[in-house]
């Protein structure tokens, strides 16, 4: 017999009636009914022994009005009331809107709040002595890749993004589980050998050797195109600009993470690197020659252990 033939029976009706005939009972579901609570914390809120309140916790759980989970060592609880049958809610709505003026429940409602202030009061008063170290703490307890992996889930899933000198691959891996298609490009034989290896069990990524000055992909092909730390080394910025405009859709985003100038010529010698950096001004220059509109640049703090120059991040669309 199913649920709903079962409950047309006068043994279904008259359950539903003897739980909602005693006012514990009739307290502890007004309680349970917005918040979920454990055993203590009823007790303090009804003003009753535990005894008692897990008597009647019991017989609302048997007849299904309630339900309780396990967290470590705590059984909380909370009600049913939207899987209940049509008729049995209906009941409920009519014994609450009895209840409504009880000055018992009233009292309940103030011991609830000031139990709910405590709970909060618990984290305020941790994270009133942990602020100045919690972003140490948080590392130290729980990692730094949430974050960003966070911040990837907000990207369309949908997206072709290019990333133009993608060297051994760190950026390409990290987008892929959330885009539709990475289009890897880089030079070095050497570099795409590591991102082969790196990239090797995300179909959705796409290898490819090629110059930024005459890159390989089709036109209006990408959403968004990656240029991290490679401007540098082109013998023809503008034209690796106009060529990252090429390949991207109308409205899609080039993204330029690169060194603001410096005069450490024995580190542009040391990295291969063909200039010493980029001024902001030019570069929102080149981003115009080459058809990318609304460029924006900011450079960007350095981060305490880096050692390089400081480096600026640019953003523009595909006019």
């Amino acid at each position: 017999m199913n649920r709903s033939s079962s409950n047309s029976q006068p043994d279904a009706l008259v359950g539903w009636m003897e739980c909602l005939a005693d006012p514990t009972r009739l307290r502890l579901l007004r309680l349970l009914e917005r918040h979920e609570l454990g055993v203590v914390e009823l007790c303090d809120v009804l003003q009753l022994p535990q005894s008692t309140v897990s008597r009647h916790l019991k017989v609302l759980a048997d007849q299904k009005w309630v339900r309780n989970r396990r967290e470590g060592t705590t059984h909380l609880y909370r009600t049913l009331l939207d899987e209940l049958d049509p008729a049995a809610r209906r009941l409920w709505i009519v014994a609450r809107d009895q209840t409504e003026s009880w000055a018992t429940t009233n009292q309940d409602q103030l011991r609830l709040a000031r139990r709910l202030r405590d709970r909060q009061q618990g984290s305020q008063t941790f994270f009133a002595g942990a602020a100045s170290q919690w972003d140490k703490l948080r590392g130290e307890l729980y990692g730094h890749a949430f974050t960003t992996n966070t911040l990837l889930a907000l990207l369309p899933r949908d997206l072709t993004i290019a990333d133009l000198g993608c060297g051994t691959g760190p950026v390409s891996a990290q987008l892929a589980p959330h885009v539709n298609q990475i289009i890897a490009v880089d030079n070095s034989a050497a570099m795409l050998k590591a991102a082969k290896k790196r990239l090797a069990h995300f179909k959705n990524a796409d290898l490819r050797k090629g110059d930024l000055e005459a890159l390989p992909i089709d036109d209006a092909a990408c959403d968004a195109a990656l240029l991290l730390l490679a401007l540098t080394y082109a013998a023809e910025p503008d034209q690796v600009l106009r060529e990252m405009s090429r390949i991207l859709k109308p409205a899609g985003r080039a993204i330029i993470v690169d060194l603001l100038p410096h005069d450490r010529e024995e580190f542009r010698r040391q990295t291969g690197q063909q200039h010493l950096g980029f001024a902001p001004e030019d570069v929102q220059q080149m981003m115009s020659r080459a058809g990318l509109a609304n460029p924006h640049i900011t450079p960007l703090p350095p981060e305490p252990n880096a050692k390089g120059p400081a480096i600026f991040l640019a953003v523009a669309e595909k006019d």
